[in-house]
């Protein structure tokens, strides 16, 4: 049996608490949507929580709130899955790419600093991708957000608990969106969360994932059910109690994985810059020998993946001209391994030394 790339963790905690649940009667939204939003805007140091069906639903009901639709032009980065453009499409905007930093594989600020003087500054928000759990550079994506007078919105799907200079991702943009998906670093089935500081956007969100509601009786927007079950917000509850030793799981593999690959200099380790704290959604190594290092690991029962192999703005839903040679080329070298919290340390072990010993010549 191959050790898997990923291994949702679901426990007594989580089934006791979707028992309740049951009994409660209240399975769709109801009081364990509310707890479970406050306890994570609780962690991301963030004022609002509003909880959503699944990330993708969460990007849209973001964008929608921060005013974002028809005519708009959304930046953002290439390396990303693809739920982050189509977000800004599925609002009636028009997402465009900037390249992505070469050691990071997060939004290169000098790239979208280029990429808005070539629309002559007309853009209307930036959205960062906080990608296999490291932030982006918030900062600098701030300052050209703010010199630009434009949104700057977080998808960070794959980043609960990551932090610069101590202040979690959730809480460096104007909103920030989290998936819940069963491979996230906390899963609730499926599910997602919006979280802001901002009292008008908070409750144009709340409105919008439930058909506009302001009231019992009263539809003051036109809206979706985007709403979050209370059976998912149960298993989230549960699951947030465990996201620090999950993370703590995820930085030690990190740190094993990252002291083997001394001595293989053909193959990069992930990067932690300095005042940033990394989760470790993926553990992603950069070789261009990856389609050896792939088979390797596969042939010594480890399961890799590759996040992701095609750049979005060359999927055929997108199929646009530019050309953005950092993506592209990181595109054709990344590899994911497991480093999710199930993982033994006999298979960390294991993985370390397969990585040390990697020699590409004789894969």
């Amino acid at each position: 049996m191959s050790i898997p790339i990923a291994a949702p963790d679901l426990g007594a905690r989580e089934l006791s608490r979707a028992i309740d649940v049951v009994e409660s009667g209240r399975l769709a939204d109801g009081p364990a949507v509310r707890e479970f939003e406050t306890a994570f805007s609780d962690y991301c140091d963030a004022t609002h929580g509003v909880a959503a069906a699944n990330g993708t639903a969460a990007l849209t009901t973001a964008l929608r709130s921060l005013g974002i639709g028809a005519g708009d032009v959304v930046v953002t980065t290439p390396l990303s899955f693809v739920a982050t453009a189509n977000a800004a499409r599925l609002v009636g905007a028009t997402p465009v790419f900037a390249d992505v930093d070469p050691a990071r594989y997060t939004l290169d600020p000098d790239a979208v600093r280029a990429t808005i003087e070539d629309y002559d500054g007309e853009v209307d928000c930036i959205v960062a991708v906080h990608l296999y759990g490291l932030p982006a550079p918030m900062d600098e994506l701030g300052s050209i957000a703010e010199e630009y007078d434009v949104p700057l919105l977080e998808d960070a799907a794959q980043a609960h608990g990551a932090e610069i200079a101590g202040q979690p991702v959730g809480s460096l943009g104007d909103a920030a969106c989290f998936s819940f998906y069963p491979t996230k670093n906390a899963t609730t089935g499926e599910g997602g969360m919006i979280v802001t500081d901002d009292d008008a956007i908070a409750a144009r969100a709340r409105r919008y994932v439930n058909h506009g509601r302001s009231d019992a009786d009263v539809h003051e927007s036109v809206g979706h059910n985007l709403r979050m079950t209370s059976l998912a917000a149960a298993i989230g509850g549960a699951q947030l109690r465990k996201l620090p030793r999950y993370t703590a799981a995820r930085r030690r593999a990190a740190e094993r994985y990252t002291e083997a690959l001394e001595a293989t200099p053909s193959v990069l380790a992930p990067i932690e810059p300095a005042g940033t704290r990394h989760v470790y959604h993926q553990y992603t190594v950069r070789t261009p020998d990856r389609e050896a290092l792939r088979s390797y690991l596969e042939r010594n029962g480890v399961d890799s993946g590759i996040y992701y192999p095609t750049p979005i703005h060359r999927q055929p839903a997108y199929d646009r001209p530019a050309t953005l040679p950092v993506a592209e080329q990181a595109a054709e070298e990344v590899l994911s391994i497991p480093v999710h919290p199930g993982l033994s340390a006999a298979e960390v072990d294991s993985i370390a030394e397969l990585l040390a010993t990697f020699d590409p010549e004789a894969a």
